[in-house]
Formats: C-alpha cells, sequence, structure tokens
C-alpha cells in the first residue's frame, strides 16, 4: 500500500485520538496532513508536535491565536472558520479525510471532502442524519469512496457481498440487525430512570466515549441515529433495518440473507478495529486491539429492546418515517437536549420529552435542498432552547 494522506477533522475526540493510535504504528504508510480541533488546544497542540501536519483548525480566532503561539517553529500553519475546515478536507494531496466531529458542525468540512472526491471515513453520523440524499448524492456525483467508522456499520459494512451497491434485496439481503449494548440502563428499574444524573449516563459499560455520545447510548438515540444512517449508507428500507440488544459488545452487527445465512463481525469493543479496517481498506494491518477469545467471554445474549425504556428509539423510526426534514429536526432537538441534560437544566427523562414534542412542533418542514435542511436544523435548536428555557418540558 502506498503512503496515504490523512486529514482528521476531530482530533482530539475519541476517534481521533485512536485514529493517531492507529497511524502511529504504521508511520511508513500514513502521512497526517492536516489536524482539527474545538476545545483542547493544549492536546492539539501535543498532537501538531508529534505529527508535524502541515494544516492545523480550530473554529475560533482567539483560540486559533493561542494554538499558533504553542506551535511556534512547529511549520504547521493555524487556521480558523468553517471554511478552514473544508478547505483542509479538500486538499489536493489528501487521500483520506477522517470525518469524526461530532455533531451537526461535521457536515460541512464531510460534504466537502466528498465533492472533493476524497476516500472518507466516516465517523460523523450526523451528517448522514441530516441530509442523507444530498450527502450520498454528492459521493456518487464525485466519485467519493465512503467508508464507516461507527462499529455497527463498519461491521454491516464486512458482513455485506463484496461490491455491493445498495438495494439488499437485489444482493440477497433480507435484513440488517444493528446490535445495541443496551447502555448503564438496561436493567434499571424504570420507575428510577427520572433520577439518572449526568455521571450515571456518561458511565457506558463497554466503550469509552465522549460525553455526548455516552448519553445517547445510554438513551438508545445513538442507536436510532445509526438506524437512519443505515438507511441511506445501505439504500436499507426502514423495515429492513433491526435493532437488537447484546449487553457483551462482541457481534458488533449481521447481516441476514434470504437463504437464512446470517453473517456478522465480532471483535472486541475497541474503535481502533473499524479505524483500522478503513484506513487500510481493503487491506487489513495490526491496530493494537487484544484478540477475542470467545472462550474467555463464555457467552453471547440478545433481546429485544423495550422502547418504553428507550422512547429515544421509537423517534428515531418516527422520524425516518415522516421524511422530509424529520430526522434533521429529531438531531438538531437532540443535540440541545443532551446539552442541557449534562449541564442539570433538565431530567433525563425530558430529553425523550423534548425530542417528541420538537418532531410533533415542526413536523412537515420542507426538505428540497441542503439549505432547507439547514434551516430546520435552526428552528429545531430554537425551538427546543425555547422549551427547556421556559421549564416546559414534561417528564411524565
Amino acid at each position: 500500500m502506498s503512503v496515504r494522506n490523512l486529514t482528521i477533522l476531530g482530533a482530539t475526540g475519541t476517534i481521533g485520538v485512536n485514529t493517531l493510535d492507529v497511524v502511529a504504528r504504521h508511520p511508513d504508510r500514513f502521512r497526517v496532513m492536516a489536524l482539527t480541533g474545538q476545545n483542547q488546544i493544549d492536546k492539539l497542540a501535543e498532537q501538531c508536535r508529534r505529527f508535524r501536519p502541515r494544516y492545523a483548525v480550530v473554529l475560533d480566532a482567539d483560540k486559533a491565536r493561542t494554538l499558533e503561539q504553542a506551535l511556534a517553529g512547529n511549520g504547521t500553519e493555524v487556521l480558523h472558520g468553517v471554511e478552514a475546515l473544508e478547505f483542509v478536507s479538500a486538499l489536493p494531496e489528501v487521500d483520506s479525510v477522517m470525518a469524526a466531529i461530532v455533531g451537526a458542525a461535521g457536515l460541512r468540512p464531510a460534504l466537502a471532502a466528498a465533492k472533493a472526491g476524497k476516500r472518507v471515513l466516516l465517523a460523523n453520523k450526523e451528517t448522514l442524519v441530516m441530509a442523507g440524499r444530498f450527502f450520498m448524492q454528492a459521493v456518487r456525483e464525485h466519485g467519493a469512496t465512503l467508508l464507516p467508522i461507527d462499529s455497527e456499520h463498519n461491521a454491516v459494512f464486512q458482513s455485506l457481498p463484496a461490491g455491493y451497491t445498495g438495494d439488499p434485496t437485489a444482493h440477497g439481503v433480507r435484513r440488517i440487525l444493528l446490535t445495541a449494548s443496551g447502555g448503564p440502563f438496561r436493567g434499571r428499574a424504570i420507575e428510577t430512570l427520572k433520577d439518572i444524573t449526568p455521571e450515571e449516563a456518561v458511565a457506558h459499560p463497554n466503550w469509552v466515549m465522549g460525553r455526548k455520545i455516552s448519553v445517547d447510548s445510554a438513551t438508545m438515540m445513538n442507536k436510532g441515529l445509526e438506524v437512519i444512517e443505515a438507511r441511506w449508507l445501505f439504500d436499507a428500507r426502514p423495515e429492513q433495518i433491526e435493532v437488537v440488544i447484546h449487553p457483551q459488545s462482541i457481534i458488533h452487527s449481521m447481516v441476514e440473507y434470504l437463504d437464512g445465512s446470517v453473517l456478522a463481525q465480532l471483535s472486541n469493543p475497541d474503535m481502533r478495529t473499524p479505524i483500522a479496517h478503513s484506513l487500510a481498506y481493503p487491506e487489513r494491518l495490526e491496530a493494537g486491539v487484544n484478540w477475542l477469545d470467545l472462550a474467555k467471554i463464555g457467552s453471547l445474549s440478545f433481546e429485544a429492546p423495550d422502547l418504553r425504556r428507550f422512547p429515544c428509539l421509537g423517534l428515531a423510526y418516527q422520524a425516518l418515517a415522516a421524511g422530509g426534514a424529520a430526522t434533521a429536526i429529531l438531531n438538531a432537538a437532540n443535540e440541545e437536549a443532551v446539552a442541557a441534560f449534562l449541564e442539570r437544566r433538565i431530567p433525563y427523562l425530558a430529553i425523550a420529552t423534548t425530542l417528541d414534542q420538537i418532531l410533533q412542533k415542526l413536523a412537515g418542514e420542507k426538505a428540497d435542498s441542503l439549505e432547507d435542511l439547514l434551516a430546520a436544523d435552526a428552528a429545531a435548536r430554537q425551538a427546543a432552547r425555547e422549551l427547556i428555557a421556559t421549564a416546559a418540558v414534561g417528564t411524565a
């Protein structure tokens, strides 16, 4: 494999850190051209000193000046702003873009990478949740290569037939099974969910993740967003995508075929596995992951998700069925509600209630263009903020 030049969007987050870990194991195969971050300036500076990228990007001008001072003499040019994120995503010399900026902020640079025909390693599920139709259209029209980083979608990708181009039935696929750990509250008494604290919600039993995605895992909104993402990645209808709870997080997802066969991808719960798979695809390389010892694990179990416990999963299916801007509205409202919960401005159960109320309020928003979707996103955020600020969110 020739040397691949990388831009890593969201370098200081969990995915970015794990990507750099894999890259560091194979310095003869990968060269870092650009790193981006937002709040962890010291960490970004440390990464730049180690990997010496040509560019480092942050959103804020003041933070850019701080970073520039920290990197004096390093040879890394510091840029700032959304346009700078798009610039480093489309650099002619860059082969692959790890799109790992959390939330709606990751849409524009991921889209820039697709329009530049890059190999897009997509870890930002909100890109497809907000604008799946437009993003997939850009991938096709500009000859980009799209490889999923979420462990579930990467597992599906590995379990699908070679050369899969969409339309599951045409490839002999009956359904896609996305596995979910069930998070920290899978067995907790439903009547106690109202007392959940942010500290409890971010304590995932299997995965090390950021605070926002950890809360999404606890509510299973993360799995709901993954259902929406799978719809676009694999051109599957909602009824062809099912969720099954698998507490051990060893089987990362499965594909069931029309002949009754089920193919699955198994590995220890370590994000370096899907990252290494996508970085090297179609080759394989060592990722520093512990080998899977099934005898030590002993048993694997499965159960259906309880929508009383996880109403956010049901809301995701509802938004997907509604079409239009509904999934963009759902995602925006969720980002606002989770932030409010983490800041102790609303209780845990109010996350789902907020999403339900905002979806009902803004149902029917048009989605004829990317601008329409961005407008729906902004409207949903404003409506959610107002609802939260007026304490009008019920939790019953």
